[in-house]
């Protein structure tokens, strides 16, 4: 059923999928998006988009609905962008969506791994694309409209302006409540500001949503350090959205040498950069002229790798200790797991040599600078007593050459002192690093929770 009862779906084209390829934006030459930070994909023209929304199915069971972690409800919002009702387009997807111009950039799309047009024949409706779409032109024709809650009398803190904390705060606004948000650096956003290159989401696109949630009433204070064990008095409940503040490090020998860096020490510098702050020659982190050395296969991983190529790296490696997945399907993660297959980013199309199975024993360095690290190949075998298989390392080692290390290995789960019982957390702070998309699922959810509590 329709979340808009007056909104009944009747699917313009019912076969286009027959006959509409699907078709994406692309994005820009890589030799023109190299030497600028600017976004990389690029955008289809109104008849195309709506082409491609024609090809939503509106299954009878639509995994799409079940596959995202909002609960996004596809087919009503391809629907009315197919007919060419961009606004009705908008608030179905708002309904369950607070910020859809950030998952239209960033999201992996769980919902097109799960359509049943990428199930069947490998193409997918273009939902991300279309839900970035939606969200623009709501922007673009005054959709995006301020609203202004009926005030309830409670107070409720967040702490930590990253997805997580800004779905909670925007859900726990419309709800009434008097929201104030405390976030420890100078400007919201968390990891999609300070983590995120901008040539993936542009900040002002942030910016854009911040001034919306300030017109509707939630305040936002900056380079605000909360300790969780004596947070501030004055409000009825408190929302940690903290994240996951601690990256996972590589403790070997030589990572005390210049060039061994954390990820987001590079690419948070990055951002800052961009943003018109200004750091001391002996403070950057820049591959400038280096030979750069990826450790870690993943998202963040990848952002090293365009980072790197737009600050002048002579060379960018990366290296993962897992194997190489296979590519296009892979029999071992059959639907509806999530299908481990290689990722090719737009980053890796720029230029880098990937190797897998390699594990680091050690950087190298002449004088305090790092010059190279020692990796070892690694094999997997199966664990007799099942579950995880075991790493055995092979003894073929080797020095590959570099004076830049970027350690993308992910974050570690924070632990949390005992709380009482009206603090919540919410996103990473509570699960652990995830997806984007699951942190502003958690803080829709926590929200929730916050209701309940006060309301009762």
């Amino acid at each position: 059923m329709s979340i808009f009862p007056q909104y009944i779906i009747s699917m313009g084209n019912p076969r286009a999928f027959l006959t509409v390829p699907r078709k994406e934006a692309g994005h820009r030459p890589i030799q023109d998006r190299i030497h600028d930070f600017a976004e990389v994909e690029q955008t289809l023209n109104t008849k195309d988009r709506q082409l491609q929304a024609s090809r939503c199915m509106d299954c009878g069971v639509p995994f799409c609905h079940w596959a995202c972690p909002l609960g996004n409800k596809q087919p009503e919002w391809q629907d009315a962008l197919y007919k060419g009702d961009w606004e009705m387009a908008y608030k179905l997807l708002k309904k369950t969506n607070d910020f859809p111009e950030f998952t239209g950039r960033i999201c992996p799309a769980l919902c097109e791994k799960a359509c049943v047009l990428n199930l069947t024949i490998g193409e997918p409706t273009t939902c991300r694309e279309n839900e970035c779409a939606i969200a623009e032109r709501a922007f673009l024709e005054n959709y995006v409209t301020i609203e202004h809650p009926v005030r309830n009398g409670k107070k409720v803190l967040v702490v930590g302006a990253g997805p997580a904390g800004l779905a909670a705060a925007n859900q726990l606004n419309y709800k009434g409540y008097e929201v104030t948000v405390y976030e420890k650096n100078e400007a919201a956003g968390g990891l999609l500001r300070y983590g995120i290159p901008n040539f993936k989401l542009a900040k002002s696109v942030i910016d854009r949503r911040i001034s919306v949630m300030e017109a509707e009433g939630v305040k936002f204070e900056y380079n605000k350090t909360v300790d969780s064990t004596k947070l501030p008095a004055g409000f009825d409940a408190y929302v940690i959205s903290t994240g996951t503040p601690t990256a996972r490090d590589l403790k070997i020998e030589g990572r005390e040498l210049k060039g061994v860096y954390l990820a987001l020490e590079m690419l948070g510098q990055q951002n800052r950069v961009l943003a018109g702050k200004k750091f001391k020659e002996s403070e950057l982190v820049n591959a400038k002229g280096k030979k750069v050395l990826v450790i870690g296969g993943g998202d963040t991983g990848s952002d090293c790798i365009g980072t790197a190529h737009r600050q002048g790296a002579v060379s960018v490696t990366q290296i993962e200790i897992m194997p190489k997945p296979p590519v296009g399907e892979n029999p071992a993660t059959p639907w509806p797991n999530w299908p481990v297959i290689l990722k090719t980013t737009t980053s890796h199309e720029e230029g880098c040599e990937r190797r897998w199975l390699l594990n680091t024993n050690k950087f190298i360095g002449k004088n305090g600078v790092l010059t190279g690290a020692e990796v070892e190949e690694v094999e997997w075998v199966p664990n007799p007593e099942g579950g995880r298989p075991i790493m055995k390392a092979t003894g073929k080692k080797e020095v590959i050459e570099c004076d830049m290390v970027l350690l993308a290995m992910g974050f570690l789960k924070p632990e949390h002192p005992q709380f009482a019982e009206n603090v919540f957390l919410a996103g990473d702070a509570q699960s652990g690093a995830s997806l984007v998309v699951r942190a502003i699922a958690s803080g829709r959810k926590t929200a929730e929770t916050v209701d309940k509590y006060l309301s009762k």
